[in-house]
């Protein structure tokens, strides 16, 4: 048993434990009175809606230093990445198979859908060869030049719905960043190939573009390129690199493999 001389420093213990809570005597929580607490509550408060203030007063400034149609800085960016559709950098597929092969299809024409010549026929038949220049500051809204689908030809999906992955020559779509003046596209690869349009090539005509606000029904011009896959290359995995061809264009950076190009693998089952 306890000796009654420990009974009273446990009950002292205890008091102090509960004291350093909550002290009746000073009417102290957590070692502050009510009035200390509302002051050091007041103060951040005070800081807070301060600094709540600073960064509303910042955000609307730079705001208004912003056009919803002009950016304030038009560096132009000189290295175009350059990416494939079907959204995949290895397509394998068995070509008597439709359903190993129907996500592509889907994909590209679900992608194609803005480029329908019923969609493309509102759009402006600008003079090829030529940048198309829009620098009027009176109309914002920019005009697109007409890139209609039917251009694309037996990649087209219209004469093939199937892109030609049933006959085991797929089709590859491919697009450049939107800031990028002209290209020529070239495969570094044995395989045969067919380009539309003709010879991979994209006229002028399609840039500068503007941005999203004013070039708002900008689509971008795009390269097809129809494996003419044999038999002799079923079943195995082919790579297959594409390559932005231009003047002071860079594709050789090995630190960074979608500059200027791109790889992908494909492999076509019987």
């Amino acid at each position: 048993m306890a000796s009654t001389e420990d009974k009273p420093a446990n009950k002292e213990s205890t008091s102090s434990w509960k004291d350093s809570i909550y002290n009746p005597r000073t009417g102290e929580f957590l070692g502050r009175t009510a009035c200390s607490w509302g002051l050091i509550l007041l103060f951040y408060l005070v800081f807070y809606c301060f600094l709540a203030g600073m960064f509303a007063l910042t955000m609307w400034v730079l705001l208004l230093t912003l056009d919803d149609y002009v950016p304030r800085y038009r560096d132009r960016v000189p290295f175009p990445g350059l990416v494939i559709r079907p959204n995949s950098l290895d397509i394998h597929f068995n070509k008597s198979d439709p359903l190993k092969y129907a996500s592509y299809v889907q994909h590209l024409e679900s992608f194609l859908q803005r480029y329908n010549d019923s969609t493309q026929q509102g759009n402006e038949d600008c003079p090829p060869g030529e940048y198309y220049i829009q620098d009027s500051t009176e109309v914002m809204t920019k005009k697109v030049c007409r890139f209609k689908r039917s251009a694309l030809s037996l990649c087209s999906g219209l004469s093939d719905t199937n892109f030609g992955y049933s006959e085991g020559k797929p089709c590859v779509l491919l697009k450049m960043n939107r800031v990028t003046p002209t290209f020529t596209e070239r495969f570094g690869s044995p395989i045969q190939m067919q380009y539309f349009p003709i010879e991979g090539r994209i006229d002028k005509m399609y840039f500068p573009y503007y941005g999203k606000r004013a070039h708002e029904d900008y689509v971008q011009p795009l390269v097809a390129v129809k494996l003419l896959l044999t038999k002799e290359d079923y079943n195995k995995e082919l790579a297959v690199e594409c390559r932005v061809e231009g003047s002071d264009l860079r594709n050789d950076d090995e630190r960074d493999k979608f500059l200027g190009r791109v790889t992908f693998r494909i492999k076509v089952v019987e």
